[in-house]
């Protein structure tokens, strides 16, 4: 299946929405809820088995993900906010948590993820924060958006990513 081409059309998250999908250690779905299926525009075939970045609209910065990933791998839980593309080419917002999932012996066996609706206040922070990280890495590369973003939160008295995701949501 390959990537729709993005349009303009946002599909829109209700306030009492949760989007839940786990996935394997290769961020391949293992399952998703029906609200994904809806907001994606795909049948649970269509989603069960394929890379979770099945989802993932271009205008995401790839730092964004680095960054995910390299929390997650460790066993720490990230919150961020995500663009994601529908199967339509319409797009929707999520303000995500992604967890580690672990085994009885504390292995990491695969990834947790529920997302809900962002709030707009969040969203009008994000929105040009990530149009001027892809620019960079558009440019220059996924590390020098990531330098950009770290200096950004230096400069805000903020430690990490993922503590200035959770301040700009209340």
């Amino acid at each position: 299946m390959s990537k729709p081409m993005p349009t303009q059309h946002e599909r829109v998250m209700k306030d009492d929405d949760f989007i839940v999908s786990k996935t394997d250690l290769n961020g391949h779905i293992t399952y998703c809820n029906e609200i994904f299926m809806q907001m994606a525009n795909m049948s649970e075939e269509q989603l069960l088995g394929k890379p979770h970045s099945i989802v993932r609209h271009p205008d995401m910065p790839k730092a964004v993900f680095k960054l995910l990933w390299d929390y997650v791998k460790s066993g720490k839980e990230i919150f961020a906010y995500v663009k994601n593309l529908s199967a339509d080419g319409g797009y929707y917002w999520v303000y995500a948590n992604v967890t580690p999932s672990y085994d009885h012996s504390g292995n990491i066996i695969g990834y947790y993820s529920v997302r809900i609706k962002p709030s707009q206040k969040a969203l009008d922070i994000i929105k040009p924060l990530y149009e001027k990280m892809l620019s960079i890495e558009n440019s220059q590369g996924v590390d020098a958006s990531i330098d950009y973003l770290t200096n950004l939160l230096k400069e805000k008295g903020v430690s990490s990513y993922d503590e200035f995701i959770i301040q700009i949501q209340d």
